[in-house]
């Protein structure tokens, strides 16, 4: 016999995410589904920075849009699609193809006005340094 958890919020939650989905609008900001395609991500800290590597070969770098707006950093961007003849009856596609949309939530550290970005062999990098921590003042009273 095996031991069942019993969770009695999660048939609430399941039927909360369905709504979600069936009232969700397409093609919109606020939509689940952004893009059609999401390239994989690694987000790495040190104490003077922020590093997003992001893999999306077969995109041009100028057809990439990286821009932060409320402490949130976006990016954006298609890979074409290439027409292909079928020569030989066998068609195997696997790499995706069209839009791709991701957004981070980016801590107050951040700092927006020095964020770089650059591509190099279909990876891109996007670096965000944080700002300089204030340093406490000391402030003397007067007797």
């Amino acid at each position: 016999m095996s031991l069942v958890r019993y969770e009695p919020w999660s048939l609430l939650n399941q039927f909360n995410r369905e709504l979600d989905t069936l009232f969700a609008r397409p093609n919109t900001e606020n939509s689940i589904a952004t893009s059609d395609w999401a390239p994989a991500v690694d987000i790495k800290e040190t104490e003077t920075e922020f590093k997003i590597l992001a893999d999306i070969p077969g995109v041009d770098p100028k057809d990439i849009d990286v821009h932060m707006e409320d402490g949130v950093l976006t990016i954006r961007g298609e890979r074409e699609a290439k027409k292909e003849e079928e020569k030989e009856g066998y068609k195997r596609v696997e790499r995706s193809y069209g839009s791709f949309y991701r957004r981070f939530n980016m801590p107050d550290s951040a700092d927006a006005d020095k964020i770089s970005a650059k591509s190099v062999h279909g990876v891109l990098e996007v670096t965000i340094p944080k700002q300089e921590k204030v340093q406490p003042r000391k402030i003397s009273v007067q007797h």
